[in-house]
């Protein structure tokens, strides 16, 4: 006859499990015992051991384990529920919820809490309405844990409708309510709803936690507020909060997305605990801004006294390499992966490969390179990287070749027809160009539109080309005419065959001037006070014609100005720019 809880929670069982903690082998060791010795009938012993055979990552052990309990108590459903669902088997969650209805175990609010979040995880939307009626059913429906997790559930599976709704209607509002609301707008590109929700929570008088600012600094990263991020950091440092890893790395990468990588540095040395995303999102940093040396530096440390990278590690590396032109470099570390830790190359790895060799000139390698890989392997990614570098050094025979292929694998993808009709015209085939466009107009596709942001005055200004919905419309584009006109007295000529080909010559230097980084930058400059740097975000990656012209306005200005495009930040000073023109 089963005994239950019979072995008290500090017998020598109990603390062998303890001792043995989140570890398989140790854990089976003592399971062993506990069957020798007769203790297996123990629930206690059973719900201790199968919560640390869940965290330690063996979710068939935990399983097994499970099943052969015979009559599983409320309280073993629930610790198995929570621990699958907190180390990540939200699948086998939802079978444990199943398993307990079909014992008619009554669930509870902390049953709920860890089955919606497991239905939120696997953007299961269906299954977690059918839990939402059953928590109103039991009567958990006013819990604010469980009110969390449906905010949770709902934004994550892009219903933000009822997220509000859910959230709206909470009688009292947790900080746990109000973090679940930001993170699910900031965690589906929403970053200035989940600003505009962070803003409420203070004016609701709610103070934020550690997970509260983590949340609003990635959404802070995303449009590239600094002065937010900074705000942030600021309070941060004056309550005393505590800088633990994950509110450290969310800084890293808010400063780094930013453009202050000094900054993201100081964060990054002052922490007292790292682990490989912090390492990683430092590394990156250092790529994404240009400084390829610095990131390899780094990397170098990280392998000396830091953990083991991981595949976002090693993308990140590449992605260095293949800014600063460092081949050599590039070459070592793909290779590493494999050889020395043991990882297969992925998709982004070869990606970042490809473009490091075609940036570099290397084209016939990169080219191997992908004929080499198999069918599965060489995906359009590949393809496009390979198709740019062709663009970059004007090798109009392989461009065609690559983006014929591209065409006939990815043929509704604009960007594909955009890059084949620029090598055309570069090449002067303004036949092809003419064709290439039918084409487009035949398949009725456009060519993404491109816009730049700038915070000033803690307001998003968003301009595209041309754009003239601005209030200040005018000023704006006198103040660029003016600032073009210093910066062809200083020697700026504009590259006109970067634009539509078919336009006059008059029309095509008018579309050049009026580029919405120009705009954003313009409208800056009226802004912002003398020495200030301008920040400014693209959606597209930057032409080439921009690229000059911000080097001159950088000079008659006698301004920083700091632009992340699609592909990675450009810091402009003194006429020069970080890319050192290799972008």
């Amino acid at each position: 006859m089963e005994t239950k809880h019979s072995s008290p929670p500090k017998s020598p069982a109990y603390k062998a499990l303890v001792k043995a903690g989140p570890n398989l082998k140790p854990l089976q060791q003592v399971h062993a015992h506990i069957i020798v010795s007769g203790s297996h009938r123990s629930r206690s012993l059973l719900t201790k051991l199968i919560t640390l055979a869940c965290e330690a990552g063996s979710i068939l052990y935990t399983h097994n384990l499970f099943i052969s309990v015979p009559h599983p108590d409320s309280f073993l459903f629930n610790s198995i529920i929570k621990s699958s669902s907190k180390f990540g088997f939200p699948q086998h969650t939802l079978f444990f919820y199943h398993s307990m209805l079909g014992f008619r175990t009554p669930p509870s609010s902390y049953t709920f809490t860890s089955v919606i979040k497991a239905c939120a995880d696997l953007r299961a939307l269906r299954l977690g309405r059918g839990v939402h009626s059953h928590v109103v059913v039991c009567g958990c429906g006013s819990e604010p844990f469980v009110q969390a997790a449906l905010v949770s559930l709902y934004s994550k599976c892009g219903e933000f409708g009822v997220a509000r709704k859910v959230f709206d209607e909470m009688p009292e509002r947790s900080v746990v309510g109000w973090n679940s609301m930001i993170s699910g707008y900031e965690q589906n590109g929403f970053s200035r709803e989940a600003i505009e929700v962070f803003k409420e929570m203070r004016e609701a008088g709610v103070e934020p936690d550690s997970t509260g600012f983590v949340n609003v600094l990635a959404a802070c990263s995303q449009l590239g507020d600094v002065g937010l991020g900074c705000s942030v950091h600021d309070e941060v440092v004056r309550k005393g909060i505590e800088v633990n890893v994950a509110l450290g790395t969310s800084l890293i990468n808010m400063y780094a997305r930013c453009g202050d990588v000094s900054k993201a540095r100081e964060v990054f040395d002052c922490m007292d605990e790292r682990n490989v995303i912090t390492w990683t999102a430092m590394i990156s940093g250092y790529a994404t801004n240009g400084y390829g040396s610095q990131a390899m530096e780094l990397f170098g440390d990280m392998r000396a006294r830091g953990p083991s990278p991981n595949t976002v590690t090693f993308v990140a590396v590449l992605a260095a390499c293949a800014h600063a032109g460092l081949v050599k470099e590039g070459r070592q570390a793909y290779a590493s992966m494999r050889q020395e830790y043991g990882l297969v190359p992925g998709v982004e790895h070869c990606v970042c490969l490809v473009d490091m060799l075609g940036r570099s000139g290397l084209l016939d390698e990169a080219y191997q390179f992908i004929k080499e890989l198999s069918p599965g392997e060489a995906a359009p990614p590949l393809w496009t990287a390979m198709l740019g570098a062709c663009k970059m050094h004007k090798n109009t025979d392989l461009g065609v070749t690559v983006a014929e292929h591209l065409l006939e694998v990815e043929p509704e993808n604009p960007g594909h027809y955009v890059m084949l009709s620029n090598i055309y015209a570069l090449a002067g085939r303004m036949d092809r160009v003419e064709m290439v466009r039918n084409m487009m107009k035949g398949r009725s596709l456009k060519k993404q539109v491109g816009y730049s942001t700038i915070h000033v005055n803690q307001k998003t200004n968003l301009f595209s080309m041309g754009d003239k919905s601005h209030p200040e419309t005018n000023e704006i584009y006198q103040y660029l005419d003016e600032l073009m006109r210093w910066c062809s007295e200083a020697g700026y000529a504009p590259a006109p065959e970067l634009v539509m080909h078919e336009v006059e010559e008059e029309e095509r230097e008018y579309a050049l001037r009026y580029h919405s980084e120009k705009l954003a930058i313009a409208y800056g400059l009226m802004k912002t006070k003398d020495g200030e740097a301008i920040r400014i975000v693209k959606n597209l990656r930057m032409c080439e014609d921009c690229h000059s012209a911000i080097k001159f306005i950088s000079v008659v200005t006698k301004r920083e100005i700091i632009v992340r495009d699609k592909l990675r930040f450009h810091h402009f000073k003194y006429g020069s720019c970080s890319c050192l023109d290799y972008w």
